[in-house]
């Protein structure tokens, strides 16, 4: 099972991600995401034995637990790319509020996760939402141009629960499904 730990943004974000991500149709080499399944993830786990499913649900649990983090207010805003301007491999939105309880669950999870000998992450997290992937630069100069002059604001909504999740990967993109959730109160 290709598995991640995520907080989901509601359906009626939906429309406003694909609003944003209009905005950057005419950057040749952008490979968008489904504006219907955005999400920040808290940690990618990668392929699973199904049989570690049952623990690592409750490390999970123990995780959320652990961040001490009730139910918070998430404010998506704002553009950013990885890894720099110069090489792009992904835009994201970003989060204006709500990034600090985003941030304590992350190191929960990461904690008992990489306990579980699951890999460390290698970067510091930045809590975001993934618009597209720059699969070629040939659009980068109108992604670095919309990047640094735009400020968007997407929304808002209340972040109740943690999810895990698996990802099937098609031909039409990945398919999204949730194993367990985890919530916050």
């Amino acid at each position: 099972m290709r598995l991640f730990v995520s907080v989901d943004l509601p359906d009626d974000l939906a429309e406003p991600v694909a609003d944003l991500q209009s905005e950057f149709s005419e950057a040749s080499g952008l490979n968008f995401t489904d504006p219907e399944q955005a999400h920040v993830t808290l940690k990618f786990l990668g392929e699973v034995d199904e049989d570690r499913v049952p623990d690592l649900e409750r490390e999970l649990e123990a995780a959320v637990s652990d961040a001490d983090v009730d139910s918070f207010r998430v404010r998506y805003g704002g553009l950013g790319v990885f890894w720099s301007l110069e090489y792009i491999s992904v835009v994201w939105l970003g989060v204006e509020e709500g990034g600090a309880e985003l941030t304590r669950l992350h190191e929960a999870i990461e904690s008992r996760t990489t306990a579980m000998g699951f890999d460390a992450e290698d970067h510091d997290f930045t809590p975001h939402v993934t618009l597209a992937r720059m699969e070629h630069a040939g659009g980068k100069e109108l992604v670095q141009k919309l990047v640094t002059e735009r400020e968007p604001t997407v929304g808002e909504t209340t972040v109740e629960s943690v999810r895990l999740t698996e990802s099937t990967l098609t031909d039409e993109g990945p398919v999204y499904s949730t194993v367990a959730a985890f919530s916050l109160e």
